[in-house]
Parts: C-alpha cells; structure tokens; sequence
C-alpha cells in the first residue's frame, strides 16, 4: 500500500497543505486525476474547489466523488484518493450509506494511493474510537477501512501546565482507551504524518513528531525520520479488558 497520511491540512500562517506540499507532490507523483472524498463537511463543492486550487499548483487535476451518478465505479477507476478532514462520524457514516468502505480498502490495499487528513486519517485505522471528533451523526459502526492495523489520533495535544483548563487531557483520554482495548495510539502532533509504502512505515513532518501510546506503558516520543514499520505488525485486540 502507498499512504498518506495527515494530522492536519491546515497550519498557522501558511495557505492550505502548503505544510506538506513536498509530500503530497512525492506522494502524487505520476498521478494525473486526484479523486477527492469530501464527506467529512457539510458543503462539498466548496470543500472540492479549495482542494483543486491547491492541487492545481502541483499539475494534477481534481474530481469530487460526490459529484458522480456510481461513487464506487469512481473509486475503482481512479488513479489516487485523497479522502479530507473534518467529521469523522459524518465522514465515516457517508461511507457506509454510499457502499464505499470496503470498495476503498480492497482498493487501496491493491495498490491506489491514499490520501487522508484528520478525519481521513481517522479512517485508515481499524476504528474510529480515536477521533477527537463530536458524534454529530451514528454510523452504522465504528469499524473504519483498516489499511493500518493500530490507531491514530490526529492533531495530538500535550498537557498544558500552566494552562487553567480542568477537563481531561488528551493523554488522558488515550489512557483510557488503553483500559478496555489492547493497541497501540500513535498521537500525531499537527504539522506531522505519516508515509506507508507496503511494508515501511515513517514519520514525517515538523520536529514536534509524534507520541505512542501502548496499554501498560509510558508514552514514547519519536522525532521525524523514525521508522514505524514495527506498528504494521500489530495485532489488535478490541473491547479486551485484563481482569
């Protein structure tokens, strides 16, 4: 498989994608036509076309799939998907309803390349469980389209000390989760991601890197560069709880 896979499209300061500019172009390269997956926001023409403009400066063309009669005939003669953020249930519950989860991953996995942000990060693990996402529709289930075999939690923030902000911190959170579900959470701070190529896995991005977490453990802190190919071996175990 070739991923991916963005914390965020959108950096301070700086145009749409514009972070990851060298990354998309490498990623894309010999790609022609991006078919773009909107789902994640609620106007997808407009979604699309601030795609487009940014694809356009990298001379690749953009088509939204929403904007065709079969979205998963689409899927199967497309030359690369970039799957955008957003909602994550919304993204994911538009998936199901259109029949293109398992189209995407069977796709996918034989060889398209795979785009994803946020939301379309969130979609590459086996399930949505850890999106930072409002549940602002249901899915029909959290089973997401599994091209990686661990989870990831986009746009991952660290405890502010000096903050006054007394809910729960994201680590928190991923603790949490760790309690009744045995896989790894990689946290990818913003300005970072990650690229698969069939049996690698790096990190790239910003020098902030990105965190891992595994149940039973302390957080471990990896820098851009790192070679994340040991988390495709991964075997999950979901709703497992030790006694």
């Amino acid at each position: 498989m070739k991923l991916l896979l963005l914390s965020n499209s959108a950096a301070p300061g700086r145009p749409y994608l514009d972070h990851a500019r060298d990354a998309v172009a490498e990623h894309l390269a010999g790609v022609e036509e991006l078919l773009f997956v909107p789902y994640a926001l609620a106007d997808h023409d407009s979604y699309t076309a601030k795609v487009a403009a940014f694809m356009r400066q990298l001379g690749r063309r953009v088509r939204g799939i929403h904007t065709e009669d079969d979205p998963r005939a689409a899927v199967a003669r497309a030359q690369a998907v970039f799957v955008g953020g957003g909602n994550s249930f919304r993204l994911l519950a538009t998936l199901q309803r259109t029949g293109l989860v398992d189209t995407l991953a069977h796709r996918v996995r034989a060889g398209l390349p795979y785009m994803g942000s946020s939301a379309g990060t969130n979609m590459a693990c086996p399930t949505l469980r850890t999106t930072n996402d409002m549940p602002i529709v249901e899915p029909a289930s959290f089973a997401a389209l599994g091209l990686v075999p661990f989870q990831i939690n986009p746009h991952y923030l660290d405890p502010d000390p000096s903050g006054t902000h007394m809910g729960e911190t994201r680590e928190e959170r991923l603790s949490q989760f760790l309690e009744e579900n045995d896989v790894p959470v990689l946290g990818l701070r913003e300005g970072t991601w990650l690229r698969g190529d069939d049996d690698t896995l790096t990190l790239g991005g910003i020098e902030a890197g990105a965190r891992l977490f595994t149940a039973g453990a302390e957080p471990v802190e990896y820098a851009p560069g790192a070679d994340l190919s040991a988390l495709l071996a991964t075997r999950a175990r979901f709703d497992h709880r030790d006694a």
